[in-house]
């Protein structure tokens, strides 16, 4: 009898130290009872001094000007930066690519047009100059220069005088005095592409560092 006593309060033992055992190994329970609650989010942080009610954190910095479209590079064989600022413009019959440079107003706009006609075509570079001087009234003011930018190379134009505006079908559709043209000729691996850069002579001026930004950023693909 004895022994089965104590056999008992062995058993007993051991249910105990379990039962305790695995009460210290569940999480603690919330204070104040009930079910238990989701995490609450953080709280927001405090304004910084000085800022006062309603400040808000400035904004971000302007991200690089995204380079030119994967379908626009696999097509020309050349890849380029678009200047900050510049807006694509929607698509226009045989352009690669159409920037819009300023504001709705067309006097103080300018376009630059991209052109790309495949291996061997769209004419030599003489031949495209002198069609692009052909389109300002009389004898314009022209400055020509080659150079080359990571083996690609690139002949850049500048005309300027009373612009003859072609249309469609490359008739004179105004006369515009006091325009520019910069244009560039890239002899790229899969032919020619073509930079038209037109507007008035301010706003080209203006941007004549940007248009020279994405020559020095061509690359071939």
């Amino acid at each position: 009898m004895i022994r089965w006593i104590g056999g008992a309060l062995v058993v007993g033992l051991l249910v105990l130290g379990f039962v305790a055992w695995k009460r210290s190994m569940e999480p603690a329970a919330p204070s104040g009872g009930g079910a238990p609650q989701a995490a609450s989010a953080p709280a927001a942080s405090a304004p910084q001094a000085g800022g006062g009610a309603g400040a808000e954190s400035p904004p971000p910095a302007p991200t690089a000007a995204a380079p030119a479209p994967q379908a626009v590079a696999d097509a020309s064989g050349i890849t380029w930066t678009v200047p900050a600022g510049w807006r694509e413009g929607s698509a226009r019959a045989m352009r690669l690519a159409t920037y819009l440079i300023g504001g709705p107003d067309p006097k103080l706009a300018g376009e630059c047009a991209v052109f790309h006609f495949g291996p061997g075509l769209g004419g030599g570079v003489d031949e495209n100059i002198d069609r692009w001087i052909g389109q300002f009234q009389g004898t314009p003011n022209t400055a020509r220069r080659v150079m080359t930018v990571k083996g690609l190379k690139v002949t850049r134009v500048e005309i300027a005088g009373t612009f003859l505006a072609p249309g469609v079908d490359m008739q004179s559709q105004a006369q515009l005095p006091s325009w520019k043209l910069l244009g560039a000729i890239v002899e790229g691996p899969k032919g020619s592409v073509f930079f038209k850069f037109t507007g008035p002579a301010g706003v080209i001026d203006r941007s004549a560092d940007d248009f020279d930004s994405l020559l020095g950023s061509l690359d071939k693909h």
